[in-house]
């Protein structure tokens, strides 16, 4: 798998992301530990970038970039990502498409910390309503 990390991208992300970080690709569509997102209305159509302070098991597959990032992504996230990758950003979104055309026109990108027992508690009462 390959990514290019268009100009764009690069100067948007230059202060987000440093040299030594490890950068997961994941979906944002609640089938995984980093997203809050879910429902039917999300699967495969929404990613993120993820910073995280250690390797996870389920992001595993080496994922080549032009910035020589440590950037992995899953095995379910392959299903949706096609030849010719690139994440652009662009009039304050940044995008992810591929040779089909655009897969995500608003991909985001966050530090992973595990949230505590009453965060999730507090997740959980709130998620019916941001969820389709």
């Amino acid at each position: 798998m390959e990514l290019k990390i268009k100009a764009g991208a690069q100067t948007y992300l230059d202060a987000k992301v440093k040299a030594d970080d490890l950068v997961l690709l994941a979906l944002d569509d609640g089938s995984n530990k980093f997203s809050n997102m879910g429902g039917s209305c999300t699967i495969g159509s929404k990613f993120q970038l993820v910073i995280v302070d250690q390797a996870d098991p389920d992001f595993q597959v080496p994922v080549t970039n032009n910035l020589n990032w440590q950037l992995f992504t899953g095995e379910p996230e392959l299903t949706y990502l096609g030849a010719g990758l690139n994440l652009d950003y662009k009039n304050g979104f940044m995008t992810l498409s591929d040779n089909s055309g655009i897969l995500d026109g608003a991909v985001t990108i966050s530090h992973y910390q595990a949230p505590t027992t009453a965060e999730l508690k507090e997740q959980m009462k709130t998620d019916g309503v941001h969820n389709c």
